[in-house]
């Protein structure tokens, strides 16, 4: 499957595969419906693609205006992709590449609050929920109107009881599911007005998106 970024400063450039199969690319027509979400939060934000793989999600992050981006991912393999397409995109001066264990790295200490996290780990071993716990522990990893997104299988999805987070919005394309969780403010308990989603465009799991 052909990779590309597209749009942004880089736009129509082609991206490596990384070899093998232990990745999931994400599809061009999830990735452009995640960008068109977020909308103009991207210009300026910091973001965090964390079991990166290709590098797609965080290039596309970078290529339409977020200020920095981290790149992680355990698999040697992976690491020399992702470095591979920031050279293409001439984008790698705005990131940094990290080869470290997911788990390992957001159970530590946040080494920085990001705007976004994405999360797109290998498929059914609910990696996903342990990530996602991790970060809901230490919600420093996330700004006060941060969000982090998860793309899973929609056959993974299980309710997650958060402490600090709050699934907000769900959309599903095919055998895509993303989630999208945002963080609690600590006082009200409630997410910031500026992330929170019109209800209409709230999606079911199960329900197909037009």
């Amino acid at each position: 499957m052909p990779l590309r970024v597209i749009a942004g400063i880089a736009k129509g450039r082609k991206l490596n595969l990384v070899p093998g199969d232990t990745t999931r690319p994400i599809m061009d027509r999830v990735k452009e419906a995640l960008f068109s979400i977020l909308g103009r939060r991207i210009f300026g934000c910091l973001f965090l693609d964390v079991f990166a793989g290709t590098g797609s999600v965080g290039i596309e992050a970078l290529s339409r205006g977020a200020q920095h981006a981290v790149l992680l991912d355990l698999d040697a393999r992976a690491v020399q992709t992702i470095r591979d397409n920031l050279a293409l995109t001439r984008l790698s001066d705005k990131a940094t590449v990290k080869r470290a264990d997911a788990f390992v790295f957001l159970a530590a200490q946040p080494d920085r609050a990001y705007h976004f996290i994405y999360l797109a780990p290998p498929q059914y071993h609910d990696m996903w929920r342990q990530a996602l716990l991790l970060i809901d522990s230490q919600p420093h990893w996330l700004t006060d109107d941060g969000t982090v997104i998860v793309q899973i299988d929609p056959k993974e999805y299980k309710a997650t009881p958060l402490n600090t987070l709050a699934l907000t919005d769900q959309r599903k394309y095919g055998n895509t599911l993303l989630l999208f969780f945002d963080r609690l403010d600590p006082h009200t308990g409630k997410t910031s007005p500026e992330v929170q989603p019109p209800h209409d465009r709230f999606v079911p799991v199960g329900t197909r998106h037009p």
